[in-house]
């Protein structure tokens, strides 16, 4: 069985995997030593824009507001569907058992894989690596590997 880790960047993804083992690169991730290793562009997933819940809303109405949809839309960004495939894709393998949420610590960071494991349809556990610095000497510090 593998874990999935999910950077919220490439270069971060890299500097983990490094650490990890995960030397076979691959298109939008690398694997190896029971890891995947893979990453956001950024945001990769957001709400949807108000037209897409009614037509009406494309062009904004004073008497239209507020707008505040029983459920809400996700959508994936212009231009980010092929890594958020790669990463839905990765996240459905039957191979992986469980994910790690290696996003930035903070709120942004925690939004951008909330939406992807949401827009993704996952369910399987995952745990969040919180650490200060994402740069790979600050991950070898904790004794070279990560603790998850």
């Amino acid at each position: 069985m593998s874990i999935l880790v999910i950077a919220e960047k490439p270069s971060v993804g890299m500097s983990l995997a490094a650490v990890l083992g995960a030397k076979d690169k691959k298109d939008g991730y690398t694997e190896g030593g029971g890891y995947i290793v893979s990453w956001c562009i950024g945001h990769l997933v957001g709400f949807a824009d108000a037209y897409e819940y009614e037509e009406k809303y494309g062009k904004w109405k004073r008497e239209d507001l507020p707008i505040v949809p029983d459920a809400w839309k996700y959508t994936v960004f212009e231009g980010k569907q092929k890594q958020f495939n790669t990463l839905r894709d990765l996240m459905n393998r039957p191979d992986v058992d469980s994910l790690v949420c290696a996003t930035d610590a903070g709120r942004e960071g925690e939004l951008i894989f909330r939406f992807l494991y949401q827009m993704a349809g996952c369910v399987k556990p995952f745990k969040r690596l919180w650490i200060s610095s994402m740069e790979e000497s600050a991950v070898v510090q904790r004794g070279g590997s990560i603790d998850i």
